[in-house]
């Protein structure tokens, strides 16, 4: 099993990487949150690694902190709940978001993440609540900032444009202007379809 990689950042994008280490380059799925604390391209990077083996692939997901392998992993012991829903988990909500909507059993919260419906959002609290630390819990609550209705949209609009294939300081600032000159009211479609114009 692999551990972890250590080598070149050969590439990088907000969803996958590949590490070269001795001459073979590793390509790993990541989440927006790694993305985010990756060095630049050609200097060196560590990253953890989880392996998915299954008998028609073989995937390695890396993540740049611990705390994000770990509640990746404990999103994949639910069930239903296979890699990429995981990753996406953590693409929509950072691990205090995730941790604080599953202890205070915020189901709409959980519902925002693409993928989960009310039913998978119910079971993700039914079956993770016990395992988040009292510690690690009140630190989640304690933390949380709520996001209003337009950050939501925002935050909403800026991966639709990353999954456009737009990198994440280019979607951040398109959709900042089109926040500006489109109003308050705007829907996630509205600042998409206007950052397209710009």
């Amino acid at each position: 099993m692999i551990a972890f990689l250590e080598g070149l950042l050969h590439e990088k994008s907000p969803t996958r990487v590949v590490v070269e280490t001795h001459g073979v380059g590793y390509e790993a799925l990541i989440p927006l949150s790694s993305f985010d604390r990756l060095p630049a391209e050609r200097e060196l990077c560590r990253l953890l690694i989880h392996e998915h083996i299954r008998e028609d692939q073989h995937t390695l997901f890396g993540f740049v902190t611990a705390a994000e392998r770990e509640m990746f992993q404990r999103l994949m012991d639910v069930n239903g709940i296979g890699p990429k829903l995981a990753l996406s988990a953590l693409s929509s909500l950072s691990i205090r978001e995730l941790k604080a909507a599953i202890v205070q059993g915020d189901v709409r919260r959980l519902g925002t993440i693409a993928g989960i419906g009310k039913k998978m959002a119910e079971r993700i609290v039914v079956e993770l609540r016990d395992k988040i630390s009292a510690g690690d819990a009140a630190e989640a609550v304690a933390a949380r900032a709520p996001l209003s209705p337009a950050d939501v949209k925002t935050r909403d609009a800026v991966m639709a444009l990353i999954a456009l294939g737009y990198k994440q300081a280019e979607a951040q600032k398109a959709i900042a202007e089109a926040r500006r000159s489109g109003g308050a009211d705007s829907s996630v479609e509205d600042l998409v379809r206007l950052a397209l114009k710009r």
